[in-house]
């Protein structure tokens, strides 16, 4: 099947199978030379975080801001030593920032189980917010967990994987207020909140809520995200449990651009098993922060059995182009795009793989705020 469908600026093709190959390492150049993808920076003319001076990363970083790391431990030195030089960090091997387990970030005396007894809906109720030892050791605990995943890359970086398997598991990469930054050839596994809130008042009947993106640009420039796969990995949410009839929510985004950020190029992604996929805006209300930027393009990405988001734009200017999305029967399918308060998406050329139990109107989603 065939067909395309217009809805305000979006065009979108819809196709009956895969019909975009997604490359796994940087593209060749003519007469075979491959450049070194640490140096590499991105071409003029693509998309938005090419726009002025374009972005280089860290690509003329000195031999004494090269740093190759193989450790949680090690990769936050290494950020910390660039002292904003531009810096080149090579990720050897899979590094874990959750290596130690949940149990490491509990605070003393936090008690899952006397957690679950204490705010037991049946006795709680669905009207009042948390209160007590129970939620306020919890919140200690995921202080805990916060400053220990989180990482903070500086502007003028480049971070790249190298050799098989390189990649970053459990951590929150936090792009934030910086220009100029690279991420390119990683396999990122999202970081699991080890202590989600049980919010008893959202919704008819409660629900628990999570933190931590795998990657979040907030109110930064130039950034390129390049030839990456970002996953929920080991812990898909089929996997995660349910206490008081919701499902235990552990997980937040793959890769959120928020607050002001502008310029951004996410290109030859693949962003795979997840829910809440990627967030171009993250509120109504940010319109101060948001108007005439988040800028962004999503090129020759696939989004593989993703729920939803991909993207949910607010105040943006996005264009998509050359993206593949790959929906299975029987998976959990919201939406692909999401078209929200004054944002404009340009959407073209993207195959759309279908079971037939969803409607190819489905992968749009218009809120009543949407120009």
């Amino acid at each position: 099947m065939r067909s395309q469908k217009c809805h305000g600026r979006v065009m979108i093709t819809l196709v009956g199978c895969t019909a975009l190959v997604l490359a796994a390492t940087g593209t060749a150049q003519a007469g075979g030379h491959r450049p070194d993808p640490a140096r590499q920076t991105l071409a003029a003319q693509d998309g938005w975080a090419s726009e002025g001076a374009g972005t280089t990363g860290g690509s003329a970083a000195d031999a004494t801001h090269v740093f190759t790391v193989t450790t949680w431990a090690g990769f936050r030195a290494a950020l910390a030593a660039a002292g904003g030089a531009p810096s080149i960090i090579k990720v050897k091997g899979t590094i874990d920032a959750t290596a130690e387990g949940c149990a490491s970030f509990e605070a003393p005396g936090y008690d899952f189980d006397q957690y679950l007894a204490d705010y037991d809906p049946a006795l709680w109720g669905l009207d009042t917010p948390l209160t007590g030892e129970q939620e306020e050791l919890r919140a200690a605990s995921a202080d805990n967990q916060k400053l220990g995943i989180m990482a903070y890359v500086p502007a003028d970086t480049t971070i790249v994987g190298v050799g098989k398997g390189a990649g970053i598991r459990g951590a929150s990469l936090q792009i934030k207020g910086v220009r100029n930054v690279i991420l390119r050839n990683l396999t990122i596994e999202a970081p699991l909140d080890c202590f989600p809130a049980w919010d008893p008042t959202d919704g008819a009947t409660g629900a628990w809520n999570s933190e931590y993106d795998a990657v979040v640009v907030y109110g930064s420039q130039h950034v390129w995200v390049d030839h990456n796969t970002l996953t929920d990995g080991r812990y898909p949410d089929s996997t995660l449990p349910s206490y008081f009839g919701e499902i235990y929510q552990q997980h937040d985004g793959l890769l959120d651009i928020v607050r002001g950020a502008d310029l951004v190029t996410a290109s030859w992604n693949v962003l795979t098993d997840h829910d809440k996929t990627l967030m171009i805006g993250n509120s109504d209300s940010a319109g101060a922060d948001d108007r005439g930027k988040l800028r962004v393009t999503l090129h020759h990405n696939h989004f593989d059995g993703v729920v939803e988001r991909a993207p949910r734009v607010r105040f943006g200017k996005v264009d998509a182009y050359n993206n593949h999305f790959t929906v299975t029967e029987g998976q959990k399918y919201g939406y692909s795009f999401g078209i929200g308060i004054e944002s404009q998406l340009v959407a073209e050329r993207n195959s759309f793989s279908l079971p037939p139990s969803v409607r190819a109107g489905t992968v749009l989603k218009k809120w009543k705020e949407a120009p």
